[in-house]
């Protein structure tokens, strides 16, 4: 992918996205940016897992959204939590400057949010006491993964844009690389997504979506899974 123009956009809940006019995509829901993170990510995933620690794999750093809400929840809750997220194209430094997540009243969220962003790629940072975060710098088509996780956050761009990353074959490495009754949630319910997953052993269940969007997915890693079998269906 080459590198693309992001326009910044305000969504319908006062929160920034961009979109990107060579794909005709945006990083976010438009109805709602941190709406939907809250819902399909925070909500659906980071409160449903009862790990403590828990670890967690971002697909897509993006804008840093879906890390910046989990630091939160995280200090309040008094939560450990070590989280990974993996970036192929991570934002120039003059457009994070501009997202507006963090209240500009509360200058310790202000430099967290920049934190998360400024932090070195490929190495465990501290955020907080409760927080440590390794952003990898890598394509999830080709990278290895070396540890094991319990929730996925499923964030890529959409099928239509980046196909191969909706793919049985990628659904079976974050497979590999989960922990027994490991959770992912996505915004995606196309069926071949759901078919994808099914088949890479994961049961799957739809749930209500966030505003604009009826449904969501969260899918949970059946241990033992026996590729030779269907898998259960939705």
């Amino acid at each position: 992918m080459k590198k693309l123009k992001r326009e910044l956009k305000v969504t319908e809940d006062g929160s920034h996205t961009f979109y990107m006019p060579d794909l005709d995509e945006h990083y976010h829901s438009t109805h709602g940016a941190m709406q939907e993170s809250m819902h399909i990510f925070l909500n659906a995933g980071f409160h449903f897992s009862q790990q403590d620690p828990l670890h967690i794999l971002e697909i897509g750093f993006g804008t840093g959204l879906n890390c910046f809400l989990t630091v939160k929840e995280a200090e309040k809750l008094n939560r450990k939590v070590i989280y990974h997220s993996i970036e192929l194209y991570p934002l120039e430094k003059e457009l994070v400057k501009d997202l507006n997540y963090a209240d500009p009243s509360d200058e310790a969220s202000c430099e967290m949010f920049q934190k998360l962003h400024s932090c070195n790629w490929n190495t465990d940072v501290k955020i907080n006491e409760n927080f440590t975060l390794r952003k990898l710098q890598g394509d999830l088509i080709e990278y290895k993964f070396s540890s094991k996780y319990d929730l996925i956050y499923f964030d890529a761009f959409a099928p239509d844009v980046q196909p191969d990353l909706w793919s049985q074959d990628i659904f079976e490495k974050i497979y590999h690389a989960s922990n027994s009754e490991a959770i992912l949630t996505t915004y995606c319910t196309k069926g071949i997504v759901k078919r994808a997953l099914r088949a890479a052993g994961f049961q799957v269940k739809r749930l209500p979506g966030p505003p604009g969007k009826r449904q969501m997915l969260r899918a949970t890693r059946i241990d033992d899974f026996d590729s030779t079998k269907t898998n259960i269906q939705l």
